[in-house]
């Protein structure tokens, strides 16, 4: 909380999806006056495309305790913030024979085990006996006990209100670029309309400014003439309208999710592994993904009528689209103060998990940025190591690797 004798201090956060509604909402909450800029409407870009896929099953120490501390999150706001709903439902990790990497979940579970969390290892058998899966395909699988789902839009919608009620301005159709007025970072509102002219309203300063757009951090920074290894790309999903009341299945053999959904089953994953223009992608799902996944979900649900005007005997499709994820050359965030701009934070690059993480990093950025600007003479370094923005050079060249898989680490 701020100390009453300081000044209060003012934070603009730039970015309206589920990061930046829960920074400004937990940074509002310990006492900071917060400006909250979205270059259209609150949660309608990568946030409103996500899946809302939940769990703690890491195996490394980071994502562990940053996953079980959103997940504690998110099921307390389930109870207390209208309109929003936490529904709890088993993960399954299944890998099929013949893959490589069926002989990593042994080790993988230990880790998770390690961390304390809810994870057994299964004999496939017994995991069709439990849920209407099939699972005579599979070599390995294992479930997560404590994970769940919700609606990511819902869960925005909520987050943000919770901000107003803190008294967080809202400010939406409201692009901005980043500048710097006397020795304080600037935020500068720009033309609504794409030109990137100013729109006629004179900069505002604030004591921090954190970015949290998403796909768009790249372009924000580089404005600012930060350079961030922070690059866009597409991934899919679609519903199925497939009556389905089981888990929440990882296959990671064809790399497809699914989880229950209110008209159906929703599915995804679709990764295509190249750099994505955010003003520009194409947000409609490929072909070769609605077939492929229809096929995944025909062979993966046990007693799933087929749908014989579907190529290859898969399920029908109601709707299918696209978004965007952010991979970084490590996999892991950018999450802290940004090296030549003093008083900017950002918060990016989460690799297909960043709504699931929302809540602790939204807490996180909050805590973070507060103890950074405080006056107090705090010397302790608020920040987790492993996502320091400045381990990177900002022109680092790599390839995209895709978010869900059951080695991320190195092979960790």
């Amino acid at each position: 909380m701020i100390d009453r004798d300081e000044p209060v201090p003012t934070v603009a956060v730039v970015g309206g999806g589920a990061v930046g509604v829960t920074t400004a909402a937990d940074l509002a909450a310990r006492g900071a006056a917060v400006t909250l800029f979205d270059r259209g409407d609150l949660g309608a870009e990568s946030s409103g495309r996500a899946a809302g896929v939940l769990y703690d099953a890491y195996a490394e120490d980071v994502d562990a305790a940053i996953a079980a501390r959103s997940m504690e999150r998110f099921r307390a706001f389930g109870r207390s913030l209208p309109g929003f709903e936490f529904t709890p439902c088993p993960y399954v990790i299944a890998v099929r024979e013949g893959d490589a990497d069926a002989d990593a979940v042994p080790a993988m579970v230990d880790r998770m085990r390690a961390h304390g969390r809810a994870v057994t290892l299964v004999d496939p058998a017994s995991l069709a006996d439990r849920f209407p899966i099939a699972a005579d395909d599979l070599a390995a699988a294992a479930v997560a006990e404590t994970a769940g789902f919700c609606d990511p839009a819902s869960y925005v919608a909520a987050v943000a209100a919770r901000a107003r009620r803190e008294g967080v301005a809202v400010v939406t159709d409201a692009p901005v670029s980043l500048s710097r007025g006397g020795d304080r970072p600037a935020v500068r509102i720009l033309d609504p309309s794409g030109s990137g002219e100013a729109s006629g309203r004179r900069d505002r300063e604030f004591d921090a400014v954190v970015v949290a757009v998403g796909a768009h951090t790249a372009s924000v920074l580089a404005d600012a003439g930060v350079d961030v290894p922070v690059i866009p790309y597409r991934v899919q999903a679609l519903v199925a309208p497939v009556s389905y009341d089981g888990p929440m299945v990882y296959d990671a053999t064809a790399g497809v999710y699914l989880r229950p959904h209110p008209t159906g089953l929703l599915a995804g994953d679709g990764t295509e592994p190249v750099a994505a223009d955010p003003d520009a992608y194409d947000r409609t799902a490929d072909d070769w993904f609605v077939d492929s996944t229809s096929v995944t979900l025909r062979d993966r649900l046990a007693d799933t009528p087929v749908d014989d005007g579907v190529p290859d005997d898969g399920v029908s499709v109601d709707r299918a689209w696209a978004g965007l994820c952010t991979a970084t050359p490590d996999g892991d965030p950018l999450v802290g103060p940004v090296a030549d701009l003093d008083g900017v934070f950002v918060a990016a690059g989460w690799q297909g998990h960043g709504f699931m993480r929302a809540p602790a990093i939204g807490e996180h950025v909050a805590e973070g940025v507060l103890a950074s600007i405080s006056t107090d003479g705090g010397t302790d370094d608020p920040w987790i190591d492993a996502f320091d923005p400045g381990r990177f050079d900002g022109d680092e060249t790599f390839e995209i690797a895709e978010g869900m898989a059951v080695e991320r680490r190195d092979g960790e």
